[in-house]
């Protein structure tokens, strides 16, 4: 079970490497407590993905082959750029359903890069081959404990800030999930002190099926959302600290996570991909309803979107 000897070590490790990602306040409706952004969308590559790409290559050795990961893209990016910054060198496998802009990000940090099979499951399945014929080292996108706790660091990371700044500390996160990796490193930090409630689109739910079920199940995925939070099936460690840290897994449609992503840069002109909007559009419609004095803190985890889509 990861801990937080475990995040300050990631913290220590991944801090020369990383941006301090900004907050930002949104007014409460209904003389509701502000809401508090976190824009990891703002995060080098474009998304928290990098956290856990620099622990993990950070954390042991790494083989003459270098490393390899599979990823819907914002993986990949961080796992090629990490590799680009310590000198390995990096393949990253990606579905044909991967966005372009995305695919050309791994491409940007001078990555290989094959995009083969339909969905996640299927680039994953290939890197795994790729990792046991040539040795390179496998860094998985939300299914190891190094990943998990560069993930983490977000979380004393955003604390920290609020305490610095003078504002009132959180009462709840909401977090996006697609394989539980991030959930699982903030849940892992917060251990109960603060209420975790993961948010994930009804057609891409891997955490949410897992946790009703007792145990990991593959799922279908089919969501607007894919790319980023498109696992088929969560991993043994996310499950674990969801079980004991994660209050509950809230499912917001597809329709509810367009007018979310939209409205974040309609109002604010902050551009997130689908899945970085998720966790808002679960407040934002109602989803998830704070109490009336409750203090939410939104994680905004990825903006790798074309910005076109907002013409």
């Amino acid at each position: 079970m990861l801990n937080h000897d475990d995040i300050r070590a990631a913290r220590a490790r991944i801090a020369p490497h990383l941006r301090r990602t900004p907050l930002f306040e949104i007014a409460g409706q209904d003389g509701r407590p502000p809401i508090s952004l976190k824009l990891e969308s703002l995060q080098r590559t474009g998304s928290f993905k990098a956290r856990g790409a620099f622990n993990a290559i950070l954390s042991g050795t790494v083989p003459k082959a270098g490393v390899t990961a599979a990823s819907g893209g914002n993986h990949g990016a961080a796992v090629a750029c990490a590799a680009q910054s310590l000198g390995v060198p990096a393949r990253i496998f990606v579905p044909t359903m991967a966005s372009p802009v995305k695919i050309s990000r791994i491409r940007h940090y001078g990555a290989e890069v094959l995009v083969e099979g339909d969905r996640y499951a299927d680039a994953l399945a290939l890197c795994e081959a790729h990792a046991a014929s040539s040795g390179a080292k496998q860094i998985h996108a939300f299914d190891a404990a190094e990943t998990v706790a560069g993930q983490g660091t977000i979380a004393p990371e955003w604390e920290e800030d609020l305490d610095r700044l003078r504002l009132r500390p959180l009462d709840t996160v909401l977090i996006a999930v697609g394989g539980g990796g991030l959930i699982a490193g903030i849940a892992a930090w917060f251990a109960g002190r603060v209420k975790v409630v993961g948010v994930e689109p009804a057609g891409s739910c891997a955490l949410h099926a897992a946790m009703q079920a007792g145990h990991p199940v593959d799922v279908t995925v089919q969501s607007v959302a894919a790319d980023s939070l498109g696992a088929k099936r969560t991993g043994d460690l996310n499950l674990a600290i969801a079980k004991l840290y994660v209050d509950h897994i809230a499912l917001v449609s597809d329709e509810q996570i367009i007018v979310a992503r939209q409205s974040l840069w309609d109002e604010w002109r902050i551009a997130t991909e689908a899945g970085g909007a998720a966790a808002w559009a679960a407040l934002q419609a109602g989803v998830y309803q704070p109490d009336q004095d409750e203090r939410v803190g939104v994680l905004l985890c990825g903006g790798n979107v074309d910005p076109q889509i907002f013409a």
